[in-house]
């Protein structure tokens, strides 16, 4: 079960990092923990090794945060009694469904409908620059995890609800969720004059992925409330024995 749900928040992380309102801003990210400019990013008139390096300490600053949430939720609900985790079951199963709503379109547009649309909205703080720019990438990445969350609070929030419902994992799932924004984000550092076409390419396709992420929180919200997330564990190798 543990290792299924894992490689959810994994994927989870990386339709965070394909969301509309992340990829787009990839260059920029990238231009701004190098300390340089976009159109030179474009240009290839970068120092490539310094963004890659950069996009590194980027991805420790968020990842930091997210782990110290795991280990937390572990230790106020690692020892939670029997009954209050079938609660957080239910109650977190619930959640998770509203949030993968919410990424399929359903729940959205209808939220739009009555001018509510605070999971939508853009969250930031801003860091300042320090004289090493490596420290700024850091404090970039802790500002992204505390309070910068653009179109992904719907994504984040399963995965959060998730590890509180199974605190035992929760440290892993925040992990996994780190690094499935951070492997592309150091990634596309590496590819950095490429990113804008790529994003111009297959930009069409990037919505597609978070609908598909919204109907697996969906699924995972039922087995999670109904208490049969135990059996994904038994059909996975009984499907890859098959």
């Amino acid at each position: 079960m543990a290792e299924i749900t894992i490689l959810i928040a994994f994927l989870a992380g990386i339709v965070s990092f394909l969301s509309p309102c992340i990829l787009p801003l990839v260059p920029a990210y990238l231009s701004f923990l190098a300390g340089t400019s976009v159109s030179d990013a474009k240009k290839k008139v970068v120092d490539k090794k310094k963004i890659i390096i950069s996009s590194v300490f980027f991805v420790l600053g968020f990842s930091l945060i997210f782990s110290v949430v795991g280990v937390v939720l572990n230790s106020l609900l690692g020892s939670a009694a029997f009954d209050v985790r079938i609660w957080l079951s239910r109650i977190g199963g619930a959640v998770i469904i509203v949030f993968g709503l919410y990424l399929t379109g359903i729940l959205r547009r209808a939220l739009e409908a009555l001018n509510i649309n605070y999971l939508s909205q853009t969250h930031r703080l801003q860091p300042k620059r320090y004289g090493s720019s490596y420290l700024t990438s850091f404090v970039f990445g802790v500002a992204f995890a505390i309070g910068w969350t653009p179109c992904v609070g719907a994504i984040l929030g399963g995965i959060l609800t998730l590890a509180i419902t199974e605190p035992a994992s929760a440290f892993n799932l925040m992990l996994a969720y780190s690094l499935g924004i951070g492997i592309p984000f150091i990634v596309a550092g590496g590819f950095i004059s490429q990113m804008a076409g790529f994003i111009v390419k297959y930009s069409g396709f990037m919505g597609k992925f978070t609908i598909v992420m919204g109907f697996v929180l969906i699924a995972l919200g039922v087995l999670v409330m109904t208490g049969y997330i135990g059996a994904i564990a038994f059909f996975v190798p009984m499907g890859l024995g098959g």
